[in-house]
C-alpha cells in the first residue's frame, strides 16, 4: 500500500466513523420526541419536527424498528417505543432498591383490596410503569404494561407533581395543554400534596389512585391502585390500604428524614 491509498483509508474510516457518529445522534433525537404526550409518530412527524427528508425519517424508523427500538404502531404509518427500550428501561429503573422491596408489598395489597397494584417510577419524562401485581379474583382484570410512560392523566403523575422538588416540572408537563387542564393539574398536585395521595376516574372507566413513596432524597415511587368495578373515596379501606403500604415500603428503604414530607406541609 502507497502513501496515497493509506492516506484514503484513513479518510475513508474517519468518514465512516463520523457517518456513524451522526447516526446514533439521531436515533436519539428520534427518540427524545417521545414523551407522555407523544406515544406514536409518523414518520412524517420525524421529518418535520427534526428538519428531515421524510425518506430519510421513514429509513431511520424502519431500520430502528428491525433493531427493536421502535415497533409499529396500532394507527396506520405510526411508530411507538419499542421492547428493547422498554426492557432496558425497566432494568435499569430496576437498580433502585424501590424495586426490591415492592413486590411483597404490591402482592399483599392487591389480595387485600381485591384490585390491581402498581408501582411507578420517575423517568426521563414522567412516571413509568415498574411493577404490576394484578387483581386476578375478578372476572375483567384491569392492568397496564410494565414500561409503559403515563401521562399527565394519571393518579401517579399528580403524586409526582405535588412532590417532586423541580418547582418548574410543572410547567414543563402542562406546557401543552390548555389553561383549564394546566389549572385542574396544578389544582389535584396541590390536593395530592395535602392529602398525600391521588384519586382519579379515567375516562375509560377505570378508576386509580396513588400514594407516594420516600427515599433519602424525597420522592422516589408511587403506589397505585387500579379498579373498574368500584373507586377509591377519601377513607374507604382500599384508600387506607395503600397510602399504608406506601408508608409501608417508604420506612423499609430506611428514609425518614427529619423533616419527612407529610399531609401537612404544603407548598
Amino acid at each position: 500500500m502507497n502513501y496515497d491509498q493509506a492516506v484514503a483509508q484513513v479518510k475513508s474510516s474517519a468518514d465512516a466513523s463520523s457517518f456513524d457518529i451522526q447516526s446514533v445522534s439521531r436515533v436519539g433525537q428520534i427518540l427524545a420526541l417521545y414523551g407522555p404526550l407523544t406515544t406514536d409518530l409518523t414518520a412524517a412527524d420525524v421529518a418535520d419536527r427534526l428538519g428531515l427528508n421524510r425518506t430519510t425519517a421513514y429509513r431511520y424508523c424502519t431500520s430502528m424498528v428491525a433493531a427493536g427500538i421502535l415497533e409499529r404502531g396500532h394507527r396506520r404509518g405510526t411508530f411507538v417505543l419499542g421492547a428493547l427500550l422498554m426492557q432496558l428501561g425497566i432494568q435499569s429503573l430496576g437498580r433502585q432498591r424501590v424495586v426490591e422491596i415492592a413486590p411483597n408489598h404490591l402482592a399483599a395489597l392487591s389480595a387485600d383490596v381485591g384490585a390491581t397494584a402498581v408501582l411507578s417510577l420517575w423517568g426521563a419524562a414522567g412516571p413509568v410503569v415498574t411493577l404490576v401485581r394484578e387483581d386476578t379474583s375478578r372476572t375483567v382484570v384491569v392492568t397496564v404494561r410494565p414500561g409503559t410512560h403515563l401521562g399527565v392523566n394519571s393518579a401517579q403523575m399528580r403524586v409526582f407533581l405535588a412532590y417532586l422538588p423541580d418547582a418548574d416540572v410543572i410547567a414543563r408537563m402542562t406546557a401543552p395543554l390548555s389553561s383549564a387542564e394546566r389549572t385542574e393539574i396544578e389544582t389535584d398536585a396541590y390536593a395530592a400534596r395535602r392529602s398525600g395521595y391521588s384519586t382519579l376516574r379515567l375516562p375509560d372507566g377505570v378508576f386509580s389512585a396513588a400514594a407516594p413513596v420516600f427515599d433519602e432524597s424525597g420522592i422516589c415511587a408511587t403506589v397505585a391502585l387500579l379498579g373498574a368495578e368500584q373507586g377509591f373515596p377519601a377513607g374507604s379501606p382500599a384508600l387506607n390500604r395503600l397510602v399504608e403500604t406506601a408508608k409501608t415500603i417508604s420506612s423499609e428503604l430506611s428514609t425518614a428524614r427529619e423533616d419527612p414530607p407529610d399531609a401537612t406541609d404544603v407548598r
